[in-house]
């Protein structure tokens, strides 16, 4: 059982689905209205709870925004696995997360607004450790994807690859250039060899 974030009741499968339907329709609030539009009024319209049974099971909205966004992180990685595991070759099955990851961003420029969003307001309201967990997830993938293949000191180039792609998402708003451009430049972060 977990324990109701700032209570100290436990839950019951029965809870743990509300809380669950919570998380779900603040998800859908974020993506579509962004954190300045995600409020307990917001997330009850969007969802099966009251206004009230959220205030139950979440006292903190930041607590609801963080597993939300949690909650979103999750399934994009699942989701960028699930392309990669579609290829046969490691370096193939890399640059389609990679495309994928992108693609996620020009498709739906909300999603980088939220993204940036979200961490400004974490490291503002003092929760960087939010921050952490999305960057973890998303840097062990790139690690993961990278071991096969080689290259020296995965981890730190998973970490490198994904500044260069954080800083491609805001490029790609100023000026697209086409994943083939792009992955020009990925070959020569991932694979160069360290001064």
């Amino acid at each position: 059982m977990t324990a109701v974030p700032g209570r100290s009741a436990r839950l019951s499968p029965n809870q743990l689905q509300k809380q669950e339907q919570i998380v779900e329709a603040a998800r859908v609030v974020l993506a579509r209205d962004g954190l300045a539009g995600c409020t307990v009024r917001a997330i009850a319209d969007a969802g099966p709870l009251t206004k009230s049974a959220i205030h139950y099971y979440f006292a903190d909205i930041d607590v609801l925004i963080d597993r939300a966004m949690a909650a979103h992180i999750t399934t994009f990685t699942a989701d960028l696995r699930k392309i990669s595991e579609k290829h046969d070759h490691p370096d193939e099955r890399l640059f389609a997360a990679l495309e994928a990851f992108l693609a996620e961003f020009s498709g739906r420029p909300n999603a980088a607004f939220l993204w940036f969003e979200y961490w400004i307001a974490a490291g503002r309201a003092q929760h960087p450790q939010a921050i952490d967990v999305m960057l973890t997830s998303i840097t062990e993938l790139l690690a993961e994807l990278l071991a096969p293949l080689d290259v020296e000191d995965p981890r730190a180039r998973a970490r490198a690859l994904l500044s260069y792609l954080l800083g491609a998402i805001v490029q790609q708003r100023v000026r697209r250039r086409p994943f083939a451009a792009l992955r020009g430049d990925i070959e020569a972060l991932c694979f160069a060899n360290y001064g």
